[in-house]
């Protein structure tokens, strides 16, 4: 994060069961695996893919065959693990050649094939060099840290193998690189257009809506825009470094935070024709925007939430909780950086460190009307009674950039009118004497 000075050589370590759930090779696939157009192949027992693959929705507009919705695995079994896997390794991307024809392969390795010290880097060479496709390799079994962890070295394995391979016909002098965008419920497709009609170019994503063509020109945008995931700021770094492409980060959630993004993007090419067309479309979008939420800001008008996400996402959806009207009493920062913390502690006075000790207090201190969090927090809102949105990458539509403050303002509503949450909340009837 900027606040580090200094380089980390890794992240912490995990304890012992603390990576379940969430360990780095399903933080390499988050990072990875909406990209379409290559197929993702697991090199483990089949277990390690398990109920896991695809759990955000992530679409995509890749006219051709949708890959990240099919898992693959090349099931290694005890056999394997004895005589070594690299055969079956090798047969399984033959297969997948000769029947998919993607236009790449992402091969993961796992805990089991990283024990057993398959040369996965020799054969996915020359399986490359055979086929004259990109075969990459994504060292990240899960026991070498959670999540964040990952994600980094998904995106550092894309910037060693891929960035860079492909020169593009032009190159625009205003092309940027979406860096930890995963279009979860098509988010990104709600700012893109707006940057286009400004006159940006979103040259690449990693990974969101994303193609192999277009991040193996990476090199050539002239700015990296960290969109969310703040472990891949290490990626930037290392861009910065090599191709001399600066960086920033921002949010596109909520008026405020929008608004802020386009313009800081802008800032940083300096160019004052750019700028001056940023602000024109902004004052029409917000215009637009203001007229959309006059029926909602009179339900939610005095309405009280607490917010309990994680990331950059405990501030910047506080802060679209608040231009809809909506008084954000706290928000979790359990797994937030340090710089996200300074950032919510403007936007909110109270930052939860224990969602599961703290929350359902709030509720009842405060006399909280709505809980916005992810599925597990759903029990606590019922036995509260009160409203419940989800907010995390199993929400169902996009609350990204204006037009999606104001689907995050008709879900509110929807929830705080619906009357089964306090229904629910109810002892059951037999119970009662």
């Amino acid at each position: 994060c900027s606040h580090n000075k200094t380089k980390k050589s890794s992240c912490d370590k995990p304890k012992p069961g603390a990576t379940s759930g969430g360990c780095a090779f399903e933080g390499s696939q988050i990072a990875l695996f909406p990209y379409a157009d290559v197929v993702h192949l697991v090199h483990s027992p089949a277990t390690c893919i398990g109920a896991s693959w695809e759990t955000r929705a992530t679409p995509t507009s890749y006219t051709g065959e949708n890959n990240t919705v099919t898992g693959y695995c090349t099931d290694v079994t005890t056999n394997d693990i004895i005589f070594g896997g690299h055969t079956k390794l090798e047969a399984s991307i033959e297969y997948l050649v000769e029947h998919k024809k993607p236009k790449g392969i992402f091969v993961y390795e796992t805990c089991v094939t990283a024990m057993i010290g398959d040369d996965m880097d020799n054969v996915c060479s020359r399986m490359q060099e055979k086929h004259g496709i990109p075969v990459v390799v994504i060292h990240s079994p899960g026991f070498v840290g959670g999540k964040n962890l990952g994600s980094r070295l998904g995106a550092e394995s894309v910037l060693h193998q891929l960035i860079g391979t492909k020169e593009p016909e032009t190159i625009h002098p205003y092309g940027i690189n979406l860096i930890g965008e995963y279009n979860v419920t098509g988010d990104m497709w709600q700012y893109v257009p707006l940057l286009e009609k400004i006159g940006i170019k979103v040259v690449s994503t990693l990974a969101g809506d994303g193609r192999l063509e277009n991040i193996q020109m990476a090199h050539t945008a002239k700015l990296n825009v960290i969109v969310c995931a703040k472990s891949l700021i290490s990626l930037t770094r290392k861009m910065q470094e090599k191709y001399n492409i600066p960086y920033i980060s921002i949010s596109f959630y909520g008026k405020r935070d929008t608004t802020n993004a386009i313009m800081s993007i802008v800032n940083a090419f300096g160019d004052e024709a750019l700028i001056q067309k940023a602000k024109e479309v902004i004052q029409e979008e917000e215009a637009k925007l203001e007229e959309a939420l006059i029926p909602y800001r009179k339900i939610l008008e005095g309405k009280k939430a607490i917010l309990n996400t994680g990331g950059n996402k405990s501030w910047s959806i506080a802060s679209a909780l608040q231009d809809i009207g909506i008084d954000v009493i706290a928000t979790s920062v359990k797994k937030a950086t340090l710089e996200d913390k300074e950032i919510a502690a403007q936007y909110v006075k109270i930052l939860i460190t224990d969602p599961g000790t703290e929350q359902a207090k709030l509720i009842d201190e405060h006399n909280v009307d709505i809980l916005l969090a992810g599925g597990r927090s759903l029990y606590t809102a019922i036995k509260k009674k009160v409203a419940f949105v989800d907010v995390n990458q199993e929400k169902k539509v996009s609350y990204g950039a204006y037009n999606g403050l104001v689907n995050l303002a008709k879900d509110v509503c929807c929830a705080v009118n619906n009357k089964v949450f306090k229904i629910v909340g109810n002892p059951e009837p037999w119970t009662i004497t």
